[in-house]
């Protein structure tokens, strides 16, 4: 299954620099975490301080996993806390976490498979 997410950063050049150079090289614990949790494949879009991510996972996959959790290891912990310091919380967050799910309205795919 395919999820859309967004969130945006903190209006901040220095902070967003910092934020795309940590995720050119993620902490190998963090990667084995979102395997763990039932990631297939995540993908981190940025314009400015808008963001956008897409993760494919198994149908039944929850979105609270992608909070951690208290047994999660302690560098992956540590990550979230860090990443969360460049994070600017939407004005609209219905879903607890700071990543929001957005709804798909267009699949062409589907569109195109009409008869």
């Amino acid at each position: 299954m395919r999820h859309c997410l967004t969130l945006d950063l903190k209006d901040d050049p220095v902070a967003i620099e910092s934020y795309d150079r940590y995720h050119a090289d993620v902490w190998p614990e963090v990667l084995a975490d979102l395997r763990e949790i039932g990631i297939d494949d995540m993908t981190i879009w940025r314009r400015g301080t808008r963001m956008v991510m897409l993760i494919e996972t198994p149908d039944d996959f929850d979105l609270r996993k992608l909070a951690g959790s208290p047994d999660s290891h302690p560098r992956v912990k540590a990550w979230g806390q860090l990443m969360g310091t460049f994070f600017k919380p939407l004005a609209d967050a219905d879903f607890v976490g700071v990543w929001q799910p957005m709804r798909e309205v267009f699949r062409m795919s589907e569109q195109i498979a009409r008869p």
